[in-house]
């Protein structure tokens, strides 16, 4: 029996700077046909007035459905509600310790440890530096327990021209962990223009 299910992710954004991630993810699942269920937190919300010229109506816009961050009754807060998996991005320490420790205060949290439980899968874009010892543990401990890690760290090797060309290499990678490719990841051994060195990293300046 087919499975008519159509595709669906969660996407969570949390208040931790770097917003863009979330926004961009949203934009190229759409384009791509994936239904998406956002959910996003307060401190979000004010993240997007200090690094974006974004109304938060422009942002819930993009998403196919939008869930209330304390709407604990929530479809994406029940495990019989079938995902292909969550991405937070950007995921804030408080959020990924929510995650991690299993007590959930708001909807985000809940849909991760839901996605966790049922062993969907689950992309964390950590977005914190330095990071100390409690965090490295918790990190090691959401892996073992099925998460991936996964901080916005930009590919120099594509060679960005901008901002835009980071945030979409980063998002195209992560997208990659749900073998979605839209086009947009700039490949090692598959872009010839990637293997030859730039001429100003052939010379050190003594």
């Amino acid at each position: 029996m087919q499975d008519a299910t159509p595709k669906r992710m969660i996407i969570g954004i949390s208040g931790a700077s770097g917003v863009t991630y979330g926004v961009r993810l949203l934009q190229l699942l759409r384009n791509a046909g994936v239904e998406t269920h956002l959910v996003m937190s307060k401190t979000a919300e004010l993240t997007f007035a200090y690094e974006t010229d974004l109304k938060i109506a422009e942002v819930r816009a993009l998403a196919n459905v939008n869930h209330a961050i304390d709407d604990m009754a929530s479809a994406i807060s029940s495990g019989s509600f079938r995902t292909a998996g969550m991405i937070v991005a950007p995921c804030s320490m408080r959020s990924m310790s929510e995650i991690a420790s299993g007590v959930t205060t708001t909807l985000l949290t809940r849909a991760a440890d839901v996605v966790l439980k049922e062993r969907r899968r689950l992309v964390l874009m950590v977005r914190e530096t330095p990071l100390h010892t409690g965090y490295l543990r918790t990190m090691t401990a959401l892996s073992e327990m099925g998460a991936i890690i996964a901080p916005p760290v930009p590919a120099f090797y594509a060679k960005p021209e901008n901002l835009d060309d980071i945030v979409e290499h980063t998002v195209g990678r992560v997208l990659d962990l749900f073998d979605i490719d839209i086009g947009i990841v700039r490949r090692w051994g598959e872009d010839e223009a990637l293997k030859r060195r730039s001429p100003s990293l052939r010379k050190i300046a003594p």
